[in-house]
């Protein structure tokens, strides 16, 4: 059994990221990346009310969590990421999560030298 990631739990800890990192946006997904010195990699996962009742959000930090657990060692360390679910995020099945994780993980470049992601 694989450990859990390690996450990112404090308010403080999230008004970081926001205020020092960098935003990446997808149609579904808004990640901030904020680099730091430490060796250890840090993941939130934020999914507003707005978005929908309780079992919806679930679902959705469910993908999040399963998503980043399968491509965790391909990212690189000393970062802290954030990934904030948008409005039409609803609609969207596995595969369509999955593929604007990876889209964002290319954006802000933090994916290791010679691992790659498949897009379909």
């Amino acid at each position: 059994m694989s450990k859990k990631p390690e996450t990112l739990k404090k308010n403080s800890d999230f008004r970081r990221v926001y205020t020092r990192g960098t935003s990446y946006v997808t149609e579904y997904i808004v990640m901030y990346v904020y680099h730091h010195h430490e060796r250890n990699r840090r993941i939130g996962f934020s999914v507003s009310k707005k978005i929908g009742k309780a079992v919806i959000r679930n679902r959705i930090r469910r993908v999040f969590k399963e998503v980043y657990r399968l491509s965790e060692y391909k990212l690189i360390d000393g970062i802290d990421l954030v990934l904030i679910a948008r409005k039409n995020i609803t609609g969207a099945d596995y595969s369509q999560i999955r593929d604007s994780i990876y889209l964002l993980y290319k954006k802000a470049g933090i994916l290791r030298e010679g691992f790659k992601l498949c897009l379909k």
